[in-house]
């Protein structure tokens, strides 16, 4: 089981903030440091400094750090164009020497678009628009040097592409679909996807999940992908220490712990194990205080080590 950091930028996080999280992740060991990709604080509360763009965060790190893999849970698709998209992930896998993943989805914050100007078009076209993408993206990565990529589509074309630059994976950066979608999640992740991911779900219902993809990928006559859960982390040495970290994240205890990773080391191990028993290889901890490094170095010491 691996474990991954995941952070929610939009809450109000500077880039020097979540660098220090990443280098600290980075030396405790885990596997990955993931950010989300909103432009707006999602819910109440004081925006701080405002988002900070993914990419451009992602490019930034890719520079100060040289273990840590680096990701988006998830990259809308209604942010940007896809050829663009495409450049921008190569580059970044290329400055980070591979170490890129790209995250996925249709896009579902309706308010961050019309707060900055981004269409938001109904659920059906947001599939549409999305399947293309994906289509565009690693037709782009995995064209052959020297050669083109055209594509025809219902909402992109693109004519006689040099698909350049190529990243530094190849024949590219995996790819993370993600969702809870119960017919056109499946059917994309198993045609385009490296890896599936069910975010804030029961176990049960990452069951559930887990199977409709397992049997997308029957369908479509290829191996499974790698599975993996995020779930929202707390955890603490003793139950004072739980308590102040959930207090401090404005989170309630008991509903952290019904409905996410929360407890002490232990519980949280068992918790971990039963995601691991349906099938995840990875988890990705939503890490709510950026602030609070002993509790990154708790997780390393006491809930990383044992698994």
């Amino acid at each position: 089981m691996k474990l991954r950091i995941f952070t929610e930028p939009q809450q109000g996080a500077t880039y020097e903030e979540l660098l220090v999280v990443a280098r600290t992740s980075e030396r405790l060991g885990f596997d990955a440091f993931f950010r989300s990709d909103h432009y707006m604080r999602i819910g109440a509360g004081d925006p701080g400094p405002g988002s900070t763009d993914a990419w451009v965060t992602l490019a930034g790190l890719a520079r100060e750090t040289s273990t840590i893999r680096l990701g988006t849970l998830v990259t809308p698709a209604t942010f940007r164009l896809p050829g663009p998209l495409a450049i921008s992930v190569a580059q970044v896998d290329r400055m980070s020497g591979g170490r890129v993943e790209l995250g996925m989805g249709t896009g579902w914050f309706d308010a961050e678009h019309s707060a900055y100007g981004i269409p938001f078009p109904p659920v059906g076209e947001r599939f549409a628009r999305f399947e293309e993408q994906l289509e565009i993206l690693t037709g782009l990565w995995t064209t052959p040097a020297g050669k083109t990529f055209s594509f025809e589509g219902a909402h992109y074309r693109l004519a006689d592409s040099p698909a350049l630059p190529k990243p530094a994976q190849s024949p590219r950066p995996p790819i993370i679909i993600g969702g809870f979608g119960a017919r056109r999640t499946p059917r994309l992740a198993a045609r385009f996807a490296d890896e599936y991911n069910v975010p804030f779900r029961t176990p049960e219902d990452t069951a559930a999940a887990f199977g409709r993809v397992r049997e997308a990928c029957e369908e479509a006559g290829r191996s499974p992908m790698v599975l993996s859960a995020a779930q929202t982390v707390c955890v603490g040495a003793d139950e004072a220490e739980l308590a102040r970290r959930a207090a401090a994240t404005g989170q309630d205890l008991a509903a952290l712990r019904a409905g996410g990773l929360a407890g002490t080391p232990a519980e949280v191990v068992e918790k971990i194990g039963g995601f691991a028993e349906l099938g995840a290889e990875r988890i990705y901890l939503q890490l709510l205080d950026l602030d609070d490094l002993e509790h990154l170095e708790l997780i390393a010491a006491e809930v990383m080590r044992q698994l």
